[in-house]
């Protein structure tokens, strides 16, 4: 399950979460929709955590304030499903594609940022993915056939002449919310009858918004309740007995915030309208490079995130040793008012495109390093900022260019995650707006001529290096060198045996000018080539093992992993099965450090190759599943690389086991996540690793063999005439007692039983 982490308790809101309950079971299409800070985004993500079990592949977050360009609502929602885009088709199609075969809730938040796009692809997906639920958030409804809306009302409040005790106070979700929030900053603050009656005031006066009230809580640190609603009955009319309007609860909201706002020292009221820029979070450091200035001094940035931490302005997020940082979107926007009001929101947003600037060419440098693992966590942190600041420079007049230089760096980490082909269209778009004679136009173009290759779209690949060739001159050989190496994977690809030959001279020219990190992949290309298309496997083992020396003398993962697999690749073909295997098995360690990625399906079938002809057919079946969900999951199939000894081991597989055998455990594997299949293909033990046919009882016997055919428990108990919480009884104690977590671990254990 994939939702936000609460950095706070949820408060209230039982009646409408039975009605969104009640929604998604009625229909798969449900928007929440109501004014900024009326609570849409809490209400969604604790009724998906409600609800997530009850879809097999539990429920997936996407926060759409992350965009700025609404065509790249695939890409992030890709992004979110952990696809990896190595097809040359659409990332839409790749995400549909993926959704057919699943049965999850998708929770889009925020929508109106990118209202048209969100229902072009909620559409989409309720006209094709029959399995997947669609849960919104937006101002306004997504105008689907379909759809369900359901408007989010604020918290209930007091009646005005109401005279309660506090535990009848204490049942009007809006106060329980202020008193929870003013607890956690105050100790040992409780509702009282001496601060009821100032408590009732303040959340009248806030008309029951939870995004007001948790403001005003936050004053609670210097100020009494009563203090608190004297300052807002200056600052708002108390409302009369008739409820308001929506337009009249955006005004209060809107007061409510500037009256937080006012009460920030000048330095936290710069860094609130200048953090606005950010895209999805942001950490000290990044702070300090966007947000001083005049008004806030670098050495005052920290002080000014603890005092708007203090006011709920900033909420803190966690992710491992780093400490980042959010702002609600209503809050954003008022920040971005402020800049445009005092005509500095060019000027932040220029800061904000160059620290990106910086820091991609940073991370650039030290790519073929030991920090290679930290970059890669950074990189993905910052995507978000990424795209705002690629977005800014191709919409601001004269500041095109930059995307040629920002987006041609990094090629290895836009590929390995999934983003070469949006990569490639920022270099389209950039391409087509900045000058011509622009001093970054030569590699961008070789970039985009990359990326166009791993999408196997050669045509258009190779009229992008046709452009730059015009810029090679006689004395610009590391540019031929790299239209060479671009040139060399096409024909690789193209199964060309000049691809040795061209990834030899390039790799010659980056080891001439001391270039490692561009040497390493034309040593792949001509290590694969030679020892597999040449049959020479001595000069591709030579390359390989150069190829692996060089990661290891600088640190470097990710091409470790290359060569480890290329080598394991050539000896499988060899017969050397023990040393294909413990290169396969490091190069796949070697991949679950830097978060899996594209080679992972690789490995897993070369590691079934390796099962077959060790005659663990079982275990090569089961590979070859999880390999063909991993395939599937990057929009591709066992490239031409590989493609002959995929098709000779399968076949042989499946005549080792004939079909019903193979298909068992082949669908065991194909029900299997990327991380579970990395620990199976590694041999760790498994949960269960032991059981016996003893374990179990006849029926238990029978009904593991039902699952291992892919039955679901309401196909089970229908076949034995039973009941299904009977089915779900058995399959739970199944799974107790062979000490596993999923059906799939059943299904590889009962045919490896058989």
């Amino acid at each position: 399950m994939d939702l936000p982490r609460a950095t706070t308790s949820y408060v209230g809101r039982r009646c409408e979460t039975a009605e969104v309950r009640a929604a998604l079971a009625a229909g798969r299409l449900v928007t929440l929709t109501g004014p900024g800070g009326v609570g849409k985004t809490r209400l969604a993500a604790a009724t998906a955590a409600q609800v997530a079990g009850g879809f097999a592949d539990g429920a997936v977050f996407v926060d759409l304030t992350e965009l700025r360009d609404g065509t790249l609502l695939p890409d992030l929602v890709a992004t979110r499903l952990g696809l990896h885009n190595r097809s040359g088709q659409p990332a839409r199609r790749l995400v549909l594609s993926h959704l057919r075969e699943r049965a999850l809730l998708l929770l889009l938040d925020n929508c109106e940022h990118v209202v048209d796009e969100a229902a072009e692809f909620a559409a989409a997906v309720l006209a094709g993915c029959g399995g997947v639920a669609v849960l919104g958030t937006g101002r306004q409804s997504l105008g689907v056939a379909g759809e369900r809306v359901l408007r989010v009302p604020s918290l209930a409040v007091p009646a005005e002449d109401v005279a309660a005790s506090p535990a009848e106070l204490a049942r009007y979700d809006a106060v329980r919310l202020l008193v929870d929030r003013a607890s956690s900053i105050v100790p040992g603050f409780e509702l009282t009858a001496g601060n009821g009656a100032a408590v009732v005031r303040i959340c009248r006066h806030l008309d029951g918004l939870p995004l007001a009230i948790e403001l005003a809580a936050a004053r609670m640190r210097s100020l009494s309740p009563q203090q608190v609603a004297d300052r807002l009955t200056r600052r708002l009319p108390l409302r009369t007995s008739s409820p308001r309007t929506a337009p009249e609860r955006q005004r209060t909201l809107r007061a409510t915030i500037e009256w937080s706002f006012s009460l920030c020292s000048p330095a936290e009221q710069a860094l609130w309208s200048r953090a606005s820029v950010f895209a999805g979070t942001f950490d000290l450091t990044a702070a300090e490079r966007v947000c001083a200035g005049p008004g806030l001094a670098a050495e005052e940035v920290l002080d000014a995130v603890d005092g708007l931490l203090d006011k709920s302005v900033l909420i803190r997020e966690d992710h491992g040793d780093i400490v980042r940082y959010r702002m609600l979107e209503t809050l954003r926007e008022h920040g971005r008012e402020l800049l445009d009001q005092a005509g500095q929101r060019s000027a932040v947003r220029l800061r904000h495109r160059d620290w990106i600037d910086r820091l991609t060419a940073a991370a650039d440098a030290d790519w073929v390093s030991r920090e290679q693992l930290s970059w890669i966590v950074r990189l993905r942190l910052e995507q978000a900022n990424l795209r705002a600041a690629l977005e800014w420079s191709l919409t601001e007049p004269g500041e095109a260019g930059a995307v040629l230089r920002i987006a041609s760096r990094l090629d290895e980490y836009w590929t390995f995650f999934g983003h070469s082909q949006e990569c490639r269209q920022w270099l389209d778009r950039a391409l087509a707006i900045a000058p011509s004679d622009h001093p970054d136009r030569p590699r961008a173009l070789a970039i985009c001529a990359l990326h166009g290759v791993w999408h196997l779209d050669l045509d258009a690949a190779e009229r992008r290096l046709a452009e730059a060739d015009r810029f090679a001159g006689p004395r610009d050989d590391l540019l031929r060198a790299l239209l060479g190496y671009v040139r060399a994977l096409a024909a690789q690809i193209r199964t060309d045996t000049c691809a040795a030959d061209l990834a030899a001279e390039a790799a010659a020219v980056f080891r001439a000018h001391g270039d490692v990190r561009r040497e390493l992949h034309p040593l792949w290309i001509f290590g694969v080539s030679t020892g597999y298309r040449k049959g020479d496997v001595a000069e591709g083992r030579r390359a390989l093992r150069r190829m692996l020396e060089l990661c290891e003398a600088h640190g470097e993962t990710r091409y470790r992993a290359m060569a480890q697999f290329g080598l394991a690749y050539l000896e499988v073909e060899r017969g050397d099965v023990e040393p294909a295997e413990e290169l396969a098995r490091e190069s796949l360690r070697n991949l679950m450090k830097i978060g899996a990625g594209s080679g992972t399906a690789y490995l897993l079938d070369n590691l079934a190759w390796i099962a077959d002809r060790k005659g663990e057919h079982v275990k090569a079946a089961t590979l070859f599943g999880a390999a063909a969900t991993l395939w599937r999951a990057i929009g591709s199939a066992p490239e031409i690389a590989v493609s002959g000894p995929h098709r000779a081991h399968r076949a042989s597989t499946l005549a080792a086991l004939g079909e019903e055998h193979f298909g068992r455990a082949f669908a065991a594997g194909r029900g299997m996540t990327g991380a579970e299949a990395a620990r199976y293909a590694l041999g760790a033990a498994e949960p269960g690793e032991g059981a016996r046919p003893g374990a179990l009882t006849g029926r238990q016997w029978e009904i593991a063999g039902l699952v291992a055919e892919g039955l679901t428990n309401r196909d089970i108990a229908a076949k034995l005439v039973i009941s299904q919480r009977t089915a779900d009884t058995h399959v739970r104690n199944i799974l107790d007692k062979l000490g596993f977590r999923k059906r799939a671990q059943v299904a590889v254990w009962f045919t490896e039983q058989r």
